[in-house]
């Protein structure tokens, strides 16, 4: 597992072209922030968590349990839950806008560019 790396994942990187492409600017994993967000829009004071949706508990069929070792997994996937939503708290408290992207909506990429265009957009 130490070789699963946290950043410029594959959901991560397409989530970052589609944001480009659409013509919006960012900064990546602030240490500052709760959580280091993936990707911070400081301006509009908003930013995006990209979620692989087994590490994250996500009910998708990616997001399904092994059948082995599930005393194992099961501690590790609801305390990844429990630390998210704390940090999505603190984000919020903070004057934060928090989208949290599934790796799993990567295969709609026409509906998840609305999403993110919506909620990048709002408040402007």
């Amino acid at each position: 597992m130490s070789s699963v790396g946290t950043k410029d994942t594959c959901a991560e990187m397409g989530v970052r072209r589609l944001v480009h492409g659409m013509g919006y600017r960012y900064g990546l994993h602030r240490p500052d922030l709760p959580g280091k967000p993936d990707l911070v829009f400081p301006s509009r004071r908003k930013v995006i968590f990209v979620h692989g949706c087994f590490w994250h508990g996500h009910r998708c069929r990616y997001g399904r349990l092994p059948k082995s070792r599930q005393r194992y997994w099961q501690p590790k996937i609801e305390a990844n839950k429990r630390r998210d939503k704390m940090q999505r708290s603190k984000l919020t408290r903070q004057g934060w806008g928090v989208l949290v992207v599934w790796q799993c909506q990567l295969k709609k990429p026409d509906w998840l560019r609305e999403r993110i265009d919506s909620f990048l957009s709002a408040n402007e």
